[in-house]
């Protein structure tokens, strides 16, 4: 079973620029199809693999299958990521599926979360639904916008304090006390009601 998403795991670009290129808003289609190729597939990983020997993560599972996929093909970890949801409309938020990956995943390797990270409360969250870590994008981003490298650091320690007062007030002393009974998911409501 395949995700629309594994295809944004490698984004190798393309030596040449297409010719048939024309002026036509901002390109952003054109630019799609010239810079990611979708001819990969999970028999890219054993050849990436033999060329490495730096872990391999992959970005992009939204599934339950790609989870398991993600694991017979060799990789050393799983980033639950929908790309910023840019690339497909109504692609789930990653919160909401990350569950399900951590479950398929077991114990065998790393699962992060990437995306919708925007409060220390969304750390908390991720880890007590199983995320190892979640990865920081546009927060960081914004930080750094604003403020330079200060204002990156800025966003980093507004995540760790307000991180840090989450496991205050659940009663965490540390990250390994953050458990699954801490959070209630949509799924938790709709069981409730059964």
């Amino acid at each position: 079973m395949w995700s629309g998403c594994f295809r944004f795991l490698l984004l190798p670009f393309k030596t040449h620029r297409s010719e048939l290129l024309q002026d036509k808003g901002s390109n952003l289609e054109a630019y799609a199809n010239e810079t990611m190729d979708p001819s990969l597939c999970w028999r890219d990983i054993a050849w990436l693999k033999s060329i490495t020997n730096l872990p391999i993560l992959i970005k992009g599972i939204l599934t339950r299958e790609d989870a398991i996929k993600a694991i017979e093909v060799g990789a050393a970890g799983i980033i639950v990521s929908n790309h910023g949801a840019r690339q497909l409309d109504y692609t789930p938020a990653t919160i909401s599926v990350l569950e399900e990956v951590v479950q398929a995943v077991g114990r065998r390797v790393p699962v992060l979360l990437d995306g919708g990270v925007r409060r220390g409360t969304d750390v908390f969250k991720a880890l007590a639904l199983g995320a190892q870590a979640v990865l920081v994008g546009r927060p960081v981003i914004y930080g750094l916008a604003a403020k330079g490298e200060a204002g990156a650091r800025k966003v980093m320690q507004m995540l760790k304090d307000e991180l840090e007062l989450a496991m205050a007030l659940a009663g965490c002393p540390s990250v390994k006390d953050i458990s699954r009974s801490h959070v209630r998911t949509d799924r938790d409501r709709l069981q409730s009601f059964l």
